[in-house]
């Protein structure tokens, strides 16, 4: 199958570009690397095709009727929910009108179906946990509200212009080259940290909860989905809870050592426990996260190790 995979140089996507060449598949990568947004070169699979492009491109209309690809796994955005608030905008750009010209490409080439990276942020902050499928939309960001707007926009594809799609709602994903610099999650901040012997930061008191998910889980439901999941939108996560304590004590298990910590106030709009309801993506897509944390923590911290720089 010959699959487009935009923001395959990025964290998630290049580990579903590597999952899909373990396959059998002819992958094309279409990312821009902004500086922002993670994508980085060096994580692009060397059998895989590379093109250097914004999906805001017109020149994409070039590489879709070039490669001709059936589907098209669709990973490339503005993933900052604090780049976001500060510019929605750009937000918007990115998320909504690329967005559309993938879409408007895709049916143009005679694309069969878009595999879409939605998010738990398009919750906001649920009335009851674990989050599933039915649980309302509520984002409180530009982002959340993006990752809305672009199902809705899917649903619209298919009905008006038979394109299929299956969108999935991540929940935090981690994992070996997760971006340890900036807005990225908290356990790739953490091992950072860790690894430069250097302290961390606790907000709230660091009982509040997140489903960690590891990226090569998230591959694999990638892959799975090819196939599976026509027009449905999925929960994918683990069902656990797991606090940022929790997180830090784990590390230094791992680790052999503690670092200091230093608390800091609640952050504006910060949720207190997320957890997903997998059932239906269980069922329908045969899917289910095979990483215990523990595991996906100790391969995560060895990958950043092994390249750290000489003494």
């Amino acid at each position: 199958m010959r699959i487009i995979v935009t923001g395959g140089a990025g964290f998630i996507g290049s580990h579903i570009a590597d999952a899909y060449l373990a396959a059998g598949h002819d992958v094309l990568v279409l990312d821009s690397l902004w500086e922002h947004g993670g994508g980085r070169r060096q994580n692009v699979p060397e059998r895989a095709s590379f093109v250097h492009m914004d999906i805001r491109d017109a020149n994409i209309t070039r590489i879709f009727q070039e490669f001709k690809p059936e589907v098209v796994c669709h990973h490339a955005a503005q993933h900052s929910v604090a780049i976001g608030s500060r510019d929605p905008v750009l937000d918007a750009q990115v998320n909504v009108l690329g967005l559309l010209n993938v879409l408007e490409n895709s049916v143009k080439s005679g694309v069969r179906k878009v595999l879409f990276a939605s998010s738990g942020a398009t919750y906001g902050n649920p009335e009851r946990l674990p989050i599933d499928e039915r649980t309302a939309q509520m984002p409180l960001s530009p982002y959340g509200i993006t990752k809305m707007v672009a199902e809705h926009y899917l649903r619209f594809y298919r009905n008006e212009r038979g394109l299929d799609f299956t969108a999935l709602r991540y929940g935090n994903v981690y994992g070996p080259r997760q971006d340890p610099n900036g807005e990225a999650g908290v356990i790739a901040i953490f091992v950072g940290k860790f690894l430069a012997k250097q302290g961390v930061r606790i907000d709230w008191d660091g009982d509040q909860t997140r489903d960690y998910t590891y990226v090569k889980d998230v591959a694999r439901a990638n892959l799975l989905a090819l196939a599976k999941g026509s027009g449905t939108c999925y929960c994918i996560g683990t069902g656990k809870r797991t606090s940022v304590n929790d997180i830090y004590k784990a590390l230094v298990e791992i680790a052999g050592f503690e670092v200091p910590i230093a608390h800091a106030e609640k952050r504006p709009g910060d949720c207190r426990d997320a957890q997903f309801d997998n059932a239906l993506a269980r069922r329908e897509l045969a899917w289910t996260p095979e990483t215990p944390l523990l595991e996906g923590l100790r391969e995560t911290y060895a990958y950043f190790e092994k390249r750290l720089p000489p003494e």
